[in-house]
């Protein structure tokens, strides 16, 4: 188990990645889209930065006092009838499903959306038992899951790299005959879930928001298809991470708000939902409701330099913000969590030996900080990942870090910079097409240099295989050349 989508290199990812025209395309025009309305969603709040403010004091707050709030709902939620279950990775989390799965007797499953059930790997821990169906009954999530289990692109919009025409064929294996448009193929579903869902006894879904104060359980959703798993299974089962907590309805309401806008650009999402189980005199919902609380990884982020990262909502903005994210979707991060929000907590939870590529999947522009609803510093972050790796850990033994380790000498040598900056022109050169600012402006495709050699560093390719270098200026001609004899002009000219 583990948060990895992909086994292969994260250079092979990003190749693959750009080749998918369709896939970046698709990225390219969902970024713009909900740039308009996601601003304009905020806009409708008025003072959208105290309305992060305050959202980030909320979520700061409630990780100061972590272990509080934790116990506060878990004795609520016991005290409405439910039962909870503290797991320390995902490994107990899943084991504990399964076992009440089996217990419960279930043959018939119904998932909603849920990133840390995906992050445990429930679904194919569930599939092992004999004789039981699972069905993942958001829309997306179906569609993946139907296209043999096909791995999402984005934590709110997972199937975005799929157009029309691929959904059609991945709804022909369970019987669909009809066209293309999308509203023949989402009544064919409708219908197709439904029956589904009749026959269900035992649902599972995430959680947005735990409220310690009366033990339940807030789910943001836009197809309500997390009301039905919740209505109609005799056990439902919350999978939750471990900070996904707030202290009362109030602060619920406030990340609700700003949750909606930065995630899809509406005022609200269709369904906002609270559950706690079933009241005696109700005819819907479960007669069993349990809480797994899920940590894997999350309590060692308390008390360190990535604590913030515990303040995510899942809202996704960071991703749509992201130019990174833009070119290679989120199959080039090769996690479950993609974009900045996946280069940061994706070391984290998966290890530095398996995600150390990501911290570099960035080109610290911070956009992802100034769209984040919860005030994240992913940029700083970021690069905290950075140090760690090169630092403390030692990671990279690769001529780039022979290479950089050389121009740190360099550099912090006078004699050695000013012998760089004398031979810089003659160098450089060769690598450069265009000579004067005005020609330099379009950077690519046609400024791209196309004969550096193939044995060329990684890093020198990194520099130059997708934008051309201006020639620097010969020696005598030089800014620093230009400055020391206008300080000498200037001097006797005061003289």
């Amino acid at each position: 188990m583990g948060i990895a989508t992909s086994d292969k290199p994260f250079l092979d990812r990003v190749k693959e990645a750009e080749a998918d025209k369709f896939m970046r395309a698709s990225v390219a025009k969902a970024q713009d889209a909900q740039f308009t309305k996601r601003t304009e969603a905020r806009r409708q709040l008025g003072n959208w930065e105290g309305w992060r403010d305050l959202s980030a004091q909320i979520r700061q707050h409630v990780i100061k006092h972590l272990p509080d709030y934790l116990e506060e709902f878990s004795e609520n939620v016991q005290k409405n009838g439910g039962h909870i279950f503290f797991a320390k990775d995902g490994d107990e989390a899943s084991a504990f499903i399964k076992q009440l799965a089996i217990k419960k007797k279930a043959k018939n499953v119904v998932k909603s959306k849920s990133m840390v059930t995906t992050e445990i790997g429930l679904d194919k821990e569930l599939l092992t038992i004999p004789g039981l169906s699972l069905m993942e009954t958001d829309l997306a999530e179906f569609i993946l899951q139907e296209d043999d289990w096909d791995e999402p692109t984005h934590i709110v919009f997972p199937t975005l790299h799929k157009n029309r025409n691929q959904i059609q064929k991945v709804f022909e294996k369970i019987g669909y005959k009809g066209d293309n448009v999308p509203e023949h193929m989402a009544k064919f579903v409708r219908h197709y879930l439904r029956n589904y869902f009749m026959k269900a006894d035992f649902g599972i879904t995430g959680c947005n928001f735990a409220i310690a104060n009366n033990g339940m359980i807030n789910l943001v959703t836009n197809e309500g298809n997390a009301d039905i798993t919740m209505a109609i299974p005799k056990t439902q089962v919350v999978v939750m991470g471990m900070e996904r907590i707030v202290p009362s309805l109030k602060e619920a309401e406030t990340l609700d708000n700003v949750l909606c806008r930065s995630a899809v650009g509406q005022k609200l999402t269709s369904y906002c939902s609270f559950s706690k189980g079933k009241e005696a005199d109700e005819a819907d919902g479960p007669d069993d409701f349990y809480v797994v609380v899920v940590d894997n990884g999350r309590w060692q982020m308390l008390n360190t330099d990535f604590e913030p990262m515990l303040q995510c909502i899942r809202c996704g903005s960071c991703l749509n913000v992201c130019p990174v994210y833009r070119q290679v979707g989120g199959k080039g991060y090769g996690s479950i969590y993609p974009g900045p929000m996946g280069a940061v907590l994706s070391p984290v939870l998966g290890g530095y030996k398996e995600f150390q590529d990501l911290p570099y999947a960035c080109s610290l522009c911070d956009a992802c900080t100034e769209t984040c609803p919860v005030k994240i510093p992913l940029q700083q972050l970021i690069r905290k990942h950075r140090y760690v790796e090169m630092d403390k850990l030692h990671l990279d033994h690769s001529m780039t870090n022979t290479m950089l380790k050389a121009v740190g000498k360099g550099t912090a040598s006078p004699l050695l910079f000013n012998d760089a900056m004398r031979f810089a022109h003659v160098a450089l050169e060769p690598f450069g097409k265009k000579t004067t600012p005005e020609d330099i402006k379009n950077l690519y495709p046609e400024g791209k240099i196309n004969h550096l050699p193939a044995v060329a560093p990684k890093l020198a390719h990194g520099w130059v295989d997708v934008r051309d270098l201006a020639v620097p200026p010969k020696y005598h001609q030089n800014f620093r050349h230009w400055y020391h004899h206008y300080a000498e002009e200037e001097e006797h000219n005061n003289d």
